[in-house]
């Protein structure tokens, strides 16, 4: 290989690293609050920020129902509504740096048959959440 060969090498190769450099670490992938719910699950969010909530239907009323939700970075104020009826209600104290997590069972039937909603209303925009609402058999 010749001088100039070499020299332009060396050069891309050093363009290279200092444009791995710029760009900075790669941030690790955070790991879900919650995993996944498997075949008990209605409903599974897996990540989300600030306020928000999620729409659903196909409970079972012969069936408990399990509200689950998750938080990192603040608190979050959790309700759930079947049938226009107002069926849980608590909240997750989650402080900057750590996580917590918080569950609701009720019993067979409170949650009935068709659509049902859960909302979350988060203490910043930057808390971290995620929910899953399950019916264990």
């Amino acid at each position: 290989m010749g001088q100039g060969r070499l020299a332009l090498t060396m050069m891309a190769v050093a363009a290279l690293g200092l444009a791995a450099l710029a760009a900075g670490p790669v941030a690790a992938a955070s790991e879900p609050l919650l995993p996944h719910p498997g075949p008990e699950g209605l409903v599974w969010v897996e990540e989300q920020r600030g306020d928000g909530g999620v729409v659903s239907g196909g409970a079972h009323p012969e069936l408990p129902t399990v509200l689950t939700v998750a938080c990192e970075g603040g608190s979050v104020r959790v309700t759930m509504e079947s049938q226009q009826n107002e069926v849980a209600a608590f909240t997750v104290n989650c402080p900057a740096g750590a996580s917590g997590a918080g569950s609701l069972t009720m019993d067979a039937g409170i949650v009935r048959p068709g659509s049902f909603t859960v909302g979350v209303d988060a203490s910043a925009q930057t808390v971290r959440w995620a929910l899953t609402v399950t019916q264990p058999e």
